[in-house]
């Protein structure tokens, strides 16, 4: 399978965020390559539509940051942020440049590389090595070298294989995750989704 061309993220979030699931996050490391079909998703800054829990709305009057640089775009890289002292976010940046959109990658779920993920993570069961956002840039050993990554790049570290759409009936919306003291409406906002039913998605 080719990856997603730059045209694919260069669309609103929420699109973009639906989109991804069933997609495969491929990562090269030392030769060996680590991956894990995306089956859970966020939404952020959605066109130009305000969101608080964003980091490019809330940070600096939505105007860019050494932080938030990248998730301005242009669409098709990774934006990879630290967050909590300890864990790092794999984001992709989406829509037009100048506004920060982006999505992040909330779960996976392991395809190749398994082994090195568990000596990444610890042994546990399969299903909680890649649940979750910080567990799966743990896994894949992704961290701020990645910030930036463009993931189009045809002898790229780090891309998102295509796959066949998955159908909106298996496709579960709710509220997004983790949001602190985000105000409402931004903090009920139905901008998470994920394959329904699917053992992979985070708790």
């Amino acid at each position: 399978m080719s990856s997603v061309p730059q045209s694919f993220y260069a669309r609103p979030a929420r699109t973009v965020a639906q989109a991804l699931l069933g997609k495969k996050l491929v990562r090269q490391l030392n030769g060996r390559l680590l991956s894990g079909i995306i089956v859970e998703t966020e939404a952020y800054c959605d066109g130009e539509a305000r969101d608080l829990a964003c980091h490019g709305e809330r940070v600096n009057d939505a105007q860019p940051t050494p932080r938030t640089a990248v998730m301005f775009g242009p669409a098709g890289f990774a934006y990879v942020y630290f967050t909590y002292g300890i864990h790092w976010m794999f984001n992709v940046v989406t829509g037009q440049a100048g506004q920060p959109n982006a999505v992040l990658v909330r779960a996976l779920e392991p395809v190749d590389g398994i082994e090195l993920m568990i000596e990444h993570r610890g042994e546990r069961p399969l299903t909680q090595l890649t649940n979750g956002p910080a567990k799966l840039t743990q896994a894949l050993a992704i961290d701020k070298s990645y910030n930036g990554a463009n993931l189009c790049q045809p002898d790229g570290v780090i891309w998102i294989e295509d796959a066949p759409a998955v159908p909106q009936s298996q496709i579960a919306v709710g509220p997004r995750i983790g949001l602190g003291k985000t105000p409402e409406p931004w903090y009920s906002i139905p901008w998470r989704y994920w394959l329904a039913d699917n053992p992979f998605v985070s708790k």
